[in-house]
């Protein structure tokens, strides 16, 4: 079973993430301007929340006010689902699919070391399956 240690080593640690107090206008540029859907929120270096794509395209409309205007802490999900590096793939694909989430932070002894996003567990299972059929392939042939 792959672990999320293993997504990370395979993927890289890299997080961007925002502060609570800077503007949607802001995260939706940093978001558009690194092809991603979602910024960690930190405040002090800690996770304090995340916001998404979905948070704006659901909050920020209701607000009735400028984007430039709006602070991230008013449309981030402060209840954050996470994961640490030893949860399993499909442990993870367990939670993201029953908290309805597209993104998990991986936290290891309380501070944010990766992100994990729905579309690589499904990369990973995808090549866990190619793995298998490659395999039952060559005993099929009756290569070994």
């Amino acid at each position: 079973m792959t672990t999320v240690r293993q997504l990370l080593q395979g993927k890289g640690y890299e997080v961007t993430s925002i502060v609570p107090d800077d503007s949607v206008f802001h995260a939706m540029q940093l978001m558009a301007a690194r092809n991603i859907g979602a910024l960690l929120v930190l405040h002090a270096g800690k996770l304090c929340g995340i916001v998404t794509e979905r948070d704006f395209a659901r909050k920020a409309y209701m607000l009735d006010k400028s984007v430039r205007d709006i602070p991230v802490k008013e449309i981030m999900t402060a209840q954050v689902a996470y994961v640490s590096p030893d949860y399993t793939a499909e442990d993870c694909m367990a939670l993201v699919t029953q908290m309805r989430v597209r993104h998990l932070p991986v936290l290891e002894n309380n501070e944010v070391v990766g992100i994990i996003s729905i579309g690589d567990l499904v990369k990973d299972a995808i090549a866990g399956q190619q793995f298998i059929i490659h395999q039952l392939e060559r005993y099929i042939q009756g290569v070994r």
